[in-house]
This record gives C-alpha cells, structure tokens and sequence, in this order.
C-alpha cells in the first residue's frame, strides 16, 4: 500500500470503501491549474473538475466545474436554491473540505452542506479530480463522482 500525504490518503480510502473503478495517482510536477492537470493527466481540460467552494445563504456549497469553465455564481445559487453565492475564503475552504487550496477534493468533505456539479462533466468517459494536494489526481466514471458526492447536474457556468 502506498503510504500517501493524510489528505490524500482520505480520498484514496473512500474510493477503496465505494468500490468505485478509479485510482489516486501522484503528478510530481504538480496540478495547480486546470491546464497543468490536463497536461499531466493527457486529458481535455473539460475533463478536469474543479472543486470549488462557495458560501451560499452561509452554507459551505462545493461546486464541481469543469476546468474549461468560469463558475457563475449567480448559477451556483440558483441551482441550491439560495438567495446568494460568493467564493469561500481560504480558511473557510480549509475548514469546510479538510483540504487546502488548490488540492480539494469532492470528498471526504465532513463541512460541506451540499454538493452541485456541472452538467457538462457528465458526458465524458472519466473525469480527474483532486485528490487532496497540489500533485494528486484520480480519474473515475462522472457518473461514479455523482454517486459519491450525491451532486444534483445542473448548469453552473
């Protein structure tokens, strides 16, 4: 077993549990932006899911967006039902996903309240996520990451 960074290796550990086809795997020269993960991972950046965070109404929201994507937040209110959405501070993302900045992961998020994803991820073969740092990813089904992160699909950019 490889011994992965702790944020990592919670990620790793719910996709063990889920039973879902995907695999965490380590970029060393980073995955900062979603052009760099594309570049590593040999996908489209509209394969890449950008996990950001939002606060809507004061709820921790975690929005997935794919990387060739701006998130809107007026959309990403619109589809949790708030009034409001503004982008999370990082001390708020860190506090709400156990993750810091530019390695969140859709899960494990104990903070979170509610998860939305762009409907767009969903016609893709397999989608790469942050898998809690700067240089970890993992590709899985969109349909597994809907599952796990129980995402409705909406329109979000």
């Amino acid at each position: 077993m490889e011994r992965w960074p702790e944020p990592v290796a919670r990620v790793a550990e719910v996709l063990r549990r889920s039973g879902v086809d995907a695999r965490v795997e380590e970029f060393p020269e980073g995955t900062p932006t979603a052009g760099a993960a594309a570049k590593a991972v040999g996908a489209s950046r509209a394969q890449i899911v950008k996990s950001l965070l939002f606060v809507c109404d004061g709820r921790p929201t975690l929005a997935l967006i794919p990387g060739d994507r701006r998130a809107d937040e007026t959309k990403v209110a619109a589809a949790v039902g708030a009034r409001g959405a503004r982008v999370a501070r990082p001390d708020e993302v860190v506090a709400a996903t156990g993750f810091e900045p530019g390695g969140v992961a859709p899960f494990p998020a104990p903070g979170v309240s509610q998860v939305v994803m762009a409907r767009e991820l969903l016609a893709h073969d397999r989608v790469w996520i942050g898998a809690g740092s700067e240089r970890h990813m993992a590709g899985l089904a969109p349909a597994d990451l809907q599952r796990l992160t129980q995402a409705p699909a909406a329109d979000l950019s």
